[in-house]
């Protein structure tokens, strides 16, 4: 096999635990808003406790897994050679 070969192998593999990742962050983010309707239905104390676990641990915790999965799916684009973040040629012509 070639190096171009592995490294699409390994970008495959990437990409499966990248979409996988990101698929249980938008879970997880889903799951803080039903926290949040939990906290405004209870109110009082709970509410306070609730909101305060969710805002101080659980997003940030979220928001630095995600971080990790873009720069992760991004790594494997390019060790699968793919250029999609650049615009391409075949966009230019438009019908006149």
């Amino acid at each position: 096999m070639t190096v171009k070969e592995n490294m699409k192998k390994l970008s495959d593999k990437m990409k499966l635990i990248f979409g996988y990742g990101i698929m249980i962050a938008l879970f997880a983010g889903g799951m803080t808003f039903f926290g949040y309707v939990a906290a405004l239905i209870l109110g009082g104390a709970a509410a306070v406790i609730i909101c305060d676990v969710l805002y101080q641990k659980i997003i940030p915790m979220i928001v630095y897994i995600t971080s990790f999965l873009v720069l992760f799916g991004l790594v494997s684009m390019y060790l699968a050679g793919e250029k999609t973040l650049t615009p391409s040629n075949k966009y230019k012509e438009r019908k006149k």
